[in-house]
């Protein structure tokens, strides 16, 4: 029997048991749909989905672990059949960046930014 929390931190999934442990009691974690505790049973053939960055990731169990292992081996114990991340609205991508090396913006580029926004007086 393997442990939801010990099986995503074994696999890979968070970096530390402690921050496995704690996602799932926040919820961020689901085993086959349903809301899991950390102490819940993990087999295979069962669907994890984790909730992080601001879409959900899925996974299909193909392999217990309970100790950590080399990246190789823990991607091997899972299938990922998360959907693609959803693209970054262009509206926004637009102003959010600026050329590398480009410094500070100037008073005049962050009047011309903020009027963008609509947060001009």
């Amino acid at each position: 029997m393997t442990r939801i929390d010990q099986w995503t931190w074994a696999v890979r999934l968070f970096k530390s048991r402690s921050v496995a442990s704690a996602a799932v009691k926040a919820g961020h974690v689901r085993l086959n749909g349903e809301r899991a505790k950390p102490a819940a049973a993990v087999h295979v053939g069962d669907e994890v989905r984790i909730r992080a960055e601001g879409y959900e990731k899925v996974f299909e169990v193909v392999r217990l672990l309970d100790k950590r292992v080399g990246a190789p081996i823990a991607q091997a114990a899972y299938v990922d059949k998360s959907p693609p991340p959803p693209p970054r609205d262009e509206f926004f991508g637009a102003f959010g960046t600026r050329d590398r090396g480009a410094g500070r913006p100037t008073k005049r580029d962050r009047r011309e930014m903020d009027e963008l926004r609509g947060r001009r007086p």
